[in-house]
């Protein structure tokens, strides 16, 4: 097996790793901000450390095991490629089980009661600034009419959004790719 279906090949596992982490991070976070969170701090910070900072420790863990595992140097293009797969089958793992199975068989309210909470989150907070009620109210209508929109999604739309998400996956992984490469003739030039 040459180097390049190695690291297809671990980078699709570690894509399983790192979704079945997505897909649990993404679950604990909604049962924290529907059901478990009081707080609307814990509303507004929870959903960023668990969404954006932690997935990024664990990519940048598996990208360093990664390379060590196939034997400390690889191109930025072979980088790129390991990365976007292990992106791109963490995406589809998290977008099954998030979207198709969890918020359509098990939590079917589940966009419903996200926004609840969001909405009592900006409520809780206006009201803490000080903000007039009437203030108050025009901004909870507003975010009412941005959840509208959001659940108006066409099939066009989907699509849409499916792409440019493969699009915003493929960035991601150059950046990576770009962090992470270690060329060996750069290393030991010749």
């Amino acid at each position: 097996m040459n180097l390049e279906q190695s690291i297809k090949i671990k980078f699709f596992q570690y894509g399983i790793i790192l979704g079945v982490i997505l897909l649990a991070l993404a679950i604990f976070t909604y049962y924290l901000i529907t059901r478990i969170s009081i707080s609307p701090i814990i509303f507004v910070a929870a959903p960023i450390f668990l969404s954006i900072f932690l997935p990024i420790i664990i990519t940048v863990f598996l990208c360093y095991k990664g390379r060590t595992l196939i034997g400390g140097y690889w191109t930025f293009k072979q980088a790129t490629t390991g990365i976007f797969i292990m992106f791109l089958v963490a995406y589809i793992i998290q977008f099954i089980g998030k979207d198709l199975v969890f918020y359509k068989f098990i939590e079917p309210n589940g966009i419903h009661n996200t926004q609840v909470a969001a909405i009592n989150a900006k409520s809780t907070i206006e009201k803490q600034r000080g903000d007039n009620q009437k203030k108050i109210a025009y901004d909870i209508s507003e975010m009412k009419k941005d959840f509208d929109l959001q659940q108006n999604n066409t099939i066009g739309n989907s699509i849409q959004g499916l792409i440019i998400s493969i699009l915003f996956i493929f960035v991601f992984a150059l950046i990576f790719g770009a962090l992470f490469k270690r060329d060996p003739s750069l290393i030991h030039p010749e």
